[in-house]
């Protein structure tokens, strides 16, 4: 059985840095892609960056481009989003997720619990 646990979040000031981390366990876990998506109150799940394990290749929503960064450790099952210069309009429950997808969530078969990140304006 596959799992995805997020950790990291939490309340951070606006223009601050968090990084999150998705550790993934189970056996014979090998996806083509990891991503992370945020759905904040009352809107629809988002996508937020991708990394393509076979060479980390990596995407980043438009809103968020050059303050995120996606990043692998692949001895550790781990995928890392450092955000930075953090917006109030960021505050969202942040999901890992795991499968073949690219942008749409639907094309991923694992997610995480997901993970409340809060900026304070």
């Amino acid at each position: 059985q596959v799992q995805l646990v997020e950790s990291g979040g939490g309340l951070v000031q606006a223009g601050g840095s968090l990084r999150l981390s998705c550790v993934a366990s189970g056996r014979s876990f090998s996806p083509y892609a990891m991503a992370w998506f945020r759905q904040a109150p009352g809107k629809e799940r988002e996508f937020v960056a991708w990394i393509r394990l076979l060479d980390s290749s990596t995407r980043y929503a438009d809103p968020m481009k050059g303050r995120l960064t996606i990043s692998r450790d692949s001895g550790k099952n781990t995928v890392y989003l450092q955000m930075d210069s953090l917006k109030a309009e960021d505050t969202a429950v942040y999901y890992c997720a795991a499968g073949s997808g690219f942008l749409d969530a639907a094309r991923y078969g694992y997610w995480g619990q997901g993970i409340q990140v809060t900026v304070s304006s």
